[in-house]
């Protein structure tokens, strides 16, 4: 499994990270620690990674500020979202990918500017 961090966008570029993206360059393995990521108003941040069928993650995360949060993968134009929060400061979860997929997880700020901590670790699974 890799992860990869993608640069903050706006709500009007989101449609183009779909199809180009702004991907830095991968980021280390799982576990995956972030602490006080900047994030402005109404911009996103994503980790994507690849996962086998039945690959299980860990994450959690805490805001300073209301974020919505999502984790999503792409079927051509379609945009998938398993999971979805919406205005929420801190969470946890363990997601399991029912297919192979690059999924991605996201933190998109309000009219709030957000700090977020976070951490990605590999699930036990199926």
């Amino acid at each position: 499994m890799r992860v990869r961090a993608r640069c903050g966008t706006t709500l009007p570029a989101i449609a183009a990270l779909a199809l180009a993206g702004c991907a830095a360059p991968p980021a280390p393995d799982l576990p995956r620690e972030v602490r006080a990521k900047a994030l402005p108003p109404y911009q996103v941040h994503e980790e994507c990674l690849a996962m086998a069928e039945g690959e299980a993650i860990d994450w959690r995360f805490a805001s300073s500020a209301p974020v919505h949060f999502n984790i999503h993968y792409h079927e051509g134009k379609v945009v998938i979202m398993p999971v979805t929060l919406d205005d929420v400061r801190s969470e946890r979860g363990t997601f399991v990918a029912l297919t192979a997929q690059d999924y991605c997880l996201a933190w998109e700020a309000g009219a709030r500017a957000a700090s977020i901590d976070y951490a990605i670790e590999r699930g036990r699974g199926r």
